[in-house]
């Protein structure tokens, strides 16, 4: 038996990176998939989304595994594309007990920068609610929520040298942060019925959202025109572990044990898979 076996998870940002990644790995644990994705570019997002092809590959992963899947092309932002997502998903799988808030943008350099604010916060924060509340009808005792928070919100950032400088980077730190208190109050309140909520946090992450160059940018501020040899150079800055990056899998090896019965009395953390992140912002304290 797997630690997932029978369960049925909702995941959105599904088509790559970290979604498709613990689409897999809840697979491979016995769980059936309702995955989403936008599968679309936005304007002010100076990287590329995620196409259907990459969609349609993660059903074939989970597939491979002997998993049912659901897939719908989503945009996290329309709460009712997300319920409509959801209904056909439950009808053909039966119930609904993982939720995986996964889907997120990096407005880092974007252009408008307005626009670039507004994406981010509109995908990472209100579709992270979204995604949640379209599910919250479907779950019940033993069901888990797991968003994805950032190492980045948790640090220090009281001290802006140039306010408004970069809106698209800014909200990216803000989105992730308001996420963990919006999911902090929601474990406190759904853990009558049993329901669990946690977020987690990963730090740099070896997928499309770090290697691009507006990020190559953000960390080698001192190029005119960085690559990834550059960047790379840069990336263990954010980690107390001489590493550059994480892999999308140790991050759901965490989503994994979250929505599992291995953590049925585990609610309201914010869980950091960040190589010591966050050691280096903040002193010890309970």
């Amino acid at each position: 038996m797997g630690r997932v076996e029978g369960k049925v998870a909702f995941i959105t940002g599904a088509a790559r990176g970290q979604g498709r990644s613990h689409a897999v790995r809840l697979a491979e644990e016995g769980a059936d998939i309702i995955a989403v994705d936008i599968c679309a570019d936005f304007d002010s997002i100076t990287y590329p989304m995620a196409t259907p092809e990459d969609l349609e590959e993660t059903a074939r992963l989970v597939e491979k595994h002997g998993r049912r899947i659901v897939t719908a092309k989503a945009d996290v932002r329309k709460v009712d594309e997300l319920r409509a997502a959801l209904e056909r998903g439950v009808a053909e799988l039966g119930h609904l007990d993982i939720v995986v808030a996964q889907a997120g943008v990096a407005g880092m350099r974007g252009e408008p920068d307005i626009a670039a604010w507004s994406d981010t916060v509109d995908t990472n924060l209100v579709g992270t609610i979204n995604a949640i509340q379209a599910a919250l009808p479907y779950l019940g005792k033993g069901a888990s929520i797991i968003a994805t928070g950032s190492t980045a919100s948790m640090i220090d950032t009281s001290k802006v040298d140039v306010p408004g400088k970069d809106l698209g980077g800014v909200a990216y730190v803000f989105s992730k942060r308001a996420l963990s208190h919006y999911v902090h109050e929601l474990a406190t309140h759904l853990a009558p019925r049993g329901i669990r909520a946690n977020v987690v946090h990963p730090t740099n992450c070896n997928t499309d959202m770090l290697h691009n160059e507006s990020m190559y940018k953000s960390f080698r501020p001192d190029l005119e025109n960085p690559g990834r040899e550059d960047a790379v150079l840069s990336f263990p800055v954010q980690q107390a572990m001489q590493i550059p990056w994480v892999e999308p899998e140790d991050i759901s090896e965490t989503v994994l044990f979250l929505a599992s019965e291995q953590a049925r009395y585990v609610t309201g953390m914010q869980m950091r898979v960040d190589g010591g992140g966050y050691l280096k912002s903040y002193d010890y304290h309970i």
